[in-house]
């Protein structure tokens, strides 16, 4: 074979491997991957969207195992609440929590374009990042998400939630699965829910609130 020809054929290959890294690279960063460390025997309710849950998560770089986020070491250590599918946490957790029982353990693996992105999040994750989450479901209950869940809790129908309204409506929710709580528990849940809702800090969740579709920290 000639230099020229063997130069030639070189080059298509290079082109060729080029092509394939890069096209693996765009199909690996288009979902989520879920490894189920650990499922519970018995599995009565499932996590989906709008569902309120109750989880711990660490957070690492895959790059590196760099860990950069930690729900044990942060807020004084308390399991994380949010409502699952709404934004409250990147796509990539709002996808890879899903249909979880309480008790279960996933390591759950986030390209960059369902995590922070091109942009990152300074300083902790660099731009275009694939990140790895180790989570632990404690509970999901039926959240105040849905309209039919609004209209129920909104007693005296004025269009918009107090923190008694919601509470009650919790407690109520936790004493008819069996399982009723202290109110610490239920304050703690008040304080996380209004903290990400309640946009203009009147001590009252409006409807339109009530369906904001926005991201907190994580």
């Amino acid at each position: 074979m000639s230099n020229f020809n063997f130069l030639f054929c070189s080059l298509i290959f290079l082109q060729m491997w080029s092509f394939l890294v890069v096209a693996a690279e765009d199909d690996s960063s288009s979902e989520v991957k879920i490894e189920v460390v650990f499922k519970p025997m018995e599995c009565n309710q499932k996590s989906k969207r709008g569902d309120l849950m109750n989880v711990h998560y660490d957070g690492y770089l895959a790059k590196d195992g760099t860990q950069f986020y930690c729900s044990r070491s942060d807020k004084a250590g308390h399991p994380q609440w949010f409502v699952l599918g709404v934004g409250q946490v990147i796509k990539g957790l709002d996808q890879g929590m899903n249909d979880m029982c309480p008790g279960e353990k996933r390591k759950i693996t986030v390209p960059p374009s369902l995590g922070f992105g091109k942009v990152g999040k300074d300083p902790v994750v660099p731009p275009n990042a694939t990140l790895v989450f180790e989570v632990e479901l404690y509970s999901v209950s039926k959240g105040p998400r849905n309209m039919e869940s609004f209209r129920e809790m909104d007693l005296d129908q004025d269009k918009s939630l107090s923190k008694e309204e919601v509470k009650r409506y919790l407690k109520q929710d936790y004493e008819r699965s069996g399982t009723p709580k202290d109110d610490a528990f239920y304050d703690k849940i008040m304080e996380d829910f209004f903290k990400k809702n309640d946009l203009d800090v009147n001590g009252l969740i409006a409807s339109k609130e009530y369906n904001v579709y926005q991201h907190d920290e994580l």
